[in-house]
């Protein structure tokens, strides 16, 4: 039987998409926001051609939910299985660079230390924590989530990272902090009492010097997926600049990895649903912008022969199509979140809200590789305890 999985700010569903392809069985969703309950539930009906009754979504806030109220639901009112998983990602533009960076008095940002409270009434054998990277860079958030993980602590191991999708893959820049988090029961069955102890002590070193980033990265037990061709694609590869905008012919260059670079995703759209649903462009920057100039706030202008810039569509973030004088589709964003061609979002869902889920949510792609070596730890559980 598949290992059951509880789902928090589950959005579009892509972390959920991500852990059900490794073969996590994810029985219960929370979602506050009814346009993204919309949207989850036509596309996961679309892909498993059913209805969307199929799919309940628990849309209260997380404010108000208990653990008995949730065991309720996620289980019929029956006892917890022997293991289970929690996931999810607050949502991040308190802690975000470009968001109102008000941390953990923000709206936004209370709800990550709500999360964390959910984890510990729930007590499930794994979470899986994620969020923006300046949730760990920024001083002052980076000691909140400390603060929410040393709740967590005597009950938990965990690891910590900053990931770029692109290290596994994804055609999209896009770094996101993830914590890792194994119940210390389970951990205590698999591993004895010595390895139990020498995680707990990382664990208290990090805490101790506030998750600063020079610490954290010397200290990973957990097996992070990483790919080797894609390690540090960044640095690794002469990536194209800038072109002119219109121009037809642009060789790519040698040796560059066709699954980062943004053409190879653009194509065989024509017959797929959401492909033509875009903004109309109005402003004559759709014209005048370079192909690859993403220098500017907004109006960032995709280069075929590159990854992507971080899928984030809202607050007035607009990314154009390499070769065509307007935005990118739906569909188009969507494949740069590596979602499948088989889930849509309805048509009386509204742009905004349409690009702004899909931009909120985790690639489909890293959440998976995530996702697959959860799966592996439980089946063999091996952390690398050493230095």
């Amino acid at each position: 039987m598949a290992i059951q999985v509880l789902s928090f700010f589950t959005g579009a569903g892509l972390l959920d998409l991500g852990m059900h392809e490794a073969g996590f069985d994810v029985v219960w969703r929370n979602e506050y926001h009814l346009p993204f309950v919309q949207g989850f539930k036509y596309g996961f009906a679309k892909m498993h051609d059913a209805s969307i009754d199929d799919f309940p979504v628990c849309t209260s806030s997380i404010e108000n939910l208990t653990p008995y109220s949730i065991r309720n639901e996620a289980f019929s009112g029956k006892v917890w299985p022997s293991f289970f998983g929690v996931i999810g990602g607050p949502p991040c533009p308190d802690f975000s660079v470009a968001g109102s960076n008000k941390g953990s008095s923000g709206d936004n940002g209370k709800l990550t230390g709500l999360y964390f409270d959910q984890i510990i009434g729930l007590q499930p054998t794994f979470f899986v924590f994620e969020n923006v990277k300046g949730i760990l860079s920024n001083l002052k958030h980076r000691k909140y989530l400390t603060e929410q993980l040393y709740k967590i602590s005597k009950d938990y191991a965990f690891d910590i990272k900053v990931m770029n999708s692109l290290d596994v893959g994804v055609a999209q820049d896009r770094e996101r902090v993830i914590v890792v988090g194994f119940h210390k029961s389970y951990l205590h069955d698999v591993l004895g009492i010595t390895e139990l102890k020498e995680l707990g002590l990382r664990n208290r070193l990090l805490l101790s010097k506030q998750l600063h980033p020079n610490i954290y990265k010397q200290h990973n037990w957990f097996n992070w997926p990483s790919i080797y061709k894609f390690e540090n694609a960044k640095t690794n590869f002469e990536w194209p600049t800038t072109n002119a905008f219109g121009v037809k012919d642009i060789v790519c260059p040698d040796n560059l990895p066709p699954e980062l670079c943004v053409g190879n995703y653009l194509k065989g759209l024509e017959n797929i649903e959401n492909q033509n649903e875009f903004f109309t462009p109005k402003s004559s920057k759709f014209l005048s912008v370079e192909e690859g100039d993403v220098s500017r706030k907004s109006f960032k202008r995709l280069h075929r022969w590159r990854y992507s810039p971080t899928a984030a569509y809202g607050n007035n973030e607009v990314h154009l199509h390499p070769m065509l004088p307007r935005r990118l589709s739906v569909r188009e964003a969507m494949r740069i979140q590596t979602i499948p061609d088989n889930y849509s979002l309805p048509r009386e869902m509204t742009l905004s809200n349409k690009f702004k889920t899909i931009g909120n949510g985790v690639p489909v792609k890293l959440a998976n590789h995530i996702a697959q070596e959860i799966y592996r730890f439980f089946d063999c559980p091996s952390p690398k305890l050493g230095s």
